[in-house]
């Protein structure tokens, strides 16, 4: 079995991913597993550049394989904004309920053709070697005029998947990971990883 070390602080994203790849040969680690894990400054200029940093460094520290995820909002009214500061949209300490009343509030009066929005995943497995795999998933959607349900994190409550129906945040954990960005990066992750266990270990 291989270990694999999440190179990410966010308990909400730590447990999607833990979901969506629960059944393979893979040991997953995270912060709270290992001591001083470093704690990575994302201060790229894309969500490429944020996971890059996050996976090689993790990766470089432990000496193991390392998965990274930077995700963002991209709203087409705000020119594709908060993009890759989706997290620190109000600020640099944002908690989601701020992220999301900011964004209600720039989008008040809006009309509902012009409130699409996309979430993009994007996830950097990085190896000890150095050698990287990139995966990237994409959602549309549109920005809801007020927050719906109690499930998810982040801008869930807010973005409206209309081939469902809903928001994020009204469906459970296990159907948000198979229709979200984060999901089809991760189902992308999942194929390389059974591939590489399957060549390398020959089970």
């Amino acid at each position: 079995m291989i270990d694999l070390v999440l190179a990410t602080r966010n308990r909400d994203k730590i447990s999607e991913i833990q979901q969506s790849l629960r059944t393979l040969n893979v040991r997953i680690l995270t912060f709270g597993d290992i001591r001083d894990l470093p704690i990575v400054k994302e201060n790229g200029r894309s969500l490429y550049e944020n996971a890059l940093k996050k996976a090689f460094l993790i990766s470089s520290w432990t000496k193991k394989l390392a998965l990274s995820d930077d995700s963002g909002l991209e709203v087409d009214f705000l020119n594709k904004r908060p993009g890759v500061k989706s997290a620190r949209f109000s600020g640099e300490n944002a908690t989601y309920e701020d992220n999301n009343l900011k964004l209600l509030k720039l989008l008040t009066g809006v009309s509902e053709e012009r409130r699409k929005a996309q979430f993009k995943c994007v996830m950097i497995l990085s190896f000890p070697d150095g050698r990287i795999e990139q995966f990237e998933g994409i959602l549309n959607g549109e920005i809801a005029t007020s927050g719906k349900g109690n499930n998810g994190f982040g801008y869930d409550p807010i973005f409206f998947v209309p081939e469902i129906g809903k928001t994020l945040a009204e469906i459970n954990q296990e159907e948000k990971n198979k229709i979200s960005h984060r999901g089809k990066a991760l189902k992308k992750v999942y194929r390389f990883l059974e591939n590489y266990i399957n060549q390398r270990y020959g089970n």
